[in-house]
């Protein structure tokens, strides 16, 4: 079971695969997420005592906030993507 973790900063990681979205927190309703998600227990806050930079959104609806811009992680992930393509050709998935 091979899974990629997409490092976002300040020796934080998530699992890449479980990733739906990294977005900026600047706009209104980026600030009513991560509000809602603190009120309901879905929030991570990854930032270290820093300034949020970028929310990150998992496909198990959880909220992860970290202090990393969010163009610097999207980065991360697109080149963590390529590793993973060039080392499994076929695009083949273990374990399913």
């Amino acid at each position: 079971m091979d899974q990629a973790l997409l490092n976002i900063g300040f020796g934080s990681s998530v699992v890449a695969d479980r990733v739906v979205a990294i977005v900026s927190p600047n706009s209104a309703p980026m600030k009513r997420l991560k509000d809602e998600a603190k009120d309901e227990k879905r929030l991570v806050d990854a930032t270290h005592g820093r300034r949020t930079r970028s929310i990150i959104v998992l496909d198990s609806n959880h909220i992860v906030l970290s202090a990393i811009q969010s163009e610097t992680i999207s980065q991360r992930f697109a080149a963590l993507r390529e590793s993973t393509q060039k080392s499994d050709p076929k695009g083949d998935q273990k374990g399913e």
